[in-house]
């Protein structure tokens, strides 16, 4: 995209760094794609406001002094909004543009309704998806990880246009070359295999169902942090808790796994699936909204309601299928495009 088509685009969102999840690694991606291509960007994040932890899970900080959104967005006078979150931020961003009249477009990333119903079962399933109908009822495009998300939408009477938006991997970083070490060996007993789990450890992520599985002859190890960290260090002593891991740290746990377990039954994607299989490593998981998606059976790894069944599946799957599959369908560059081409229909 050259100088004279350049875009001035906002990106509004209530996750950014220091948070370590797929939203935030998704708009970091998206964003140096468009700003490679020419394009002014400017993220709109809490790291520019006060904050308050959100109850029970203090690692996310939403913006209190919200009523700066308004100048901050007349100030940098975009050519297109995109509003990623439901948050403080995106409310407030949603405000200033229906009250002035400012077309924007929005994304779907997490199934909230079903993680306040985790945490607080006395809030009913329709009233929240009451609430996020009417965050995105004014969004121009509603931008969502997958088709069975968008079909989920649709179904939950979202009435915005919805367009599927892939995602990526950075191939440098995520690839067959980081595995060192296939199989745990000792010549007297039969080889050990590595389960891998990397993502937040809190109870929206069912993780609980991968670590009560009682499985001879392998380990368990879990890469990520969160509210449950402790109670289930606890609860599972002979599980390997190694904290955040980041880059080629992350790409070398992945890789030198044998299965990696995606035990969520609420992500609507789960970009560290990409990143596993981009590894080699294939995936284990439910046939739910997201692994559906991605995991295609005895290729890149999977999909069965009963965990343990699909991780002795993908126990038995060629790993450079994995790989080759991941390369040629998923990337950062097509990601970005999808997002800029639905930004190009709406900036002025």
């Amino acid at each position: 995209m050259g100088e004279n088509n350049a875009l001035k685009i906002l990106i509004v969102t209530d996750a950014w760094h220091p948070q370590v999840n797929g939203v935030v690694r998704t708009l970091d991606e998206v964003g140096k794609q468009l700003i490679n291509q020419g394009h002014n960007v400017r993220f709109l994040t809490p790291l520019e406001f006060r904050t308050f932890a959100v109850p029970t899970y203090k690692e996310i900080k939403l913006p209190w002094n919200i009523w700066k959104v308004s100048s901050i967005i007349k100030d940098f006078n975009p050519d297109a909004i995109h509003i990623a979150t439901e948050g403080t931020l995106g409310i407030a961003a949603r405000w200033y543009c229906t009250r002035h009249k400012i077309e924007f477009t929005s994304s779907y990333h997490t199934k909230f309704p079903e993680y306040i119903k985790l945490r607080f079962p006395f809030i009913p399933l329709w009233l929240s998806y009451k609430f996020m109908r009417w965050v995105h009822s004014w969004s121009k495009t509603i931008l969502v990880t997958t088709e069975s998300m968008k079909q989920e939408l649709i179904e939950h009477k979202f009435k915005a246009p919805i367009v599927v938006w892939s995602r990526g991997v950075d191939y440098e970083i995520f690839n067959p070359s980081r595995r060192f070490n296939s199989v745990h060996q000792n010549e007297n007993r039969p080889p050990v295999k590595t389960l891998l789990y990397v993502g937040r450890v809190s109870i929206e992520k069912n993780l609980e169902a991968f670590l009560k599985l009682e499985m001879p002859n392998t380990i368990k190890v879990i890469v990520g942090d969160g509210p449950a960290r402790k109670k289930m260090e606890d609860q599972y002593p002979y599980t390997a808790f190694l904290g955040y891991k980041d880059g080629i740290e992350l790409a070398m746990e992945i890789a030198n796994a044998d299965v990696f377990v995606f035990p969520s039954k609420t992500d609507t994607f789960g970009i560290v699936m990409i990143e596993a299989a981009a590894c080699g490593t294939p995936v284990a998981a439910y046939p739910v909204t997201g692994p559906i998606d991605f995991v295609k059976d005895g290729i890149n790894g999977s999909l069965n309601e009963n965990l343990e069944q699909a991780i002795k599946t993908a126990l038995t799957i060629d790993r450079k299928c994995c790989y080759e599959y991941t390369k040629a369908n998923y990337s950062w560059e097509y990601c970005a495009k999808i997002f800029f081409d639905t930004l190009a229909l709406i900036h002025k």
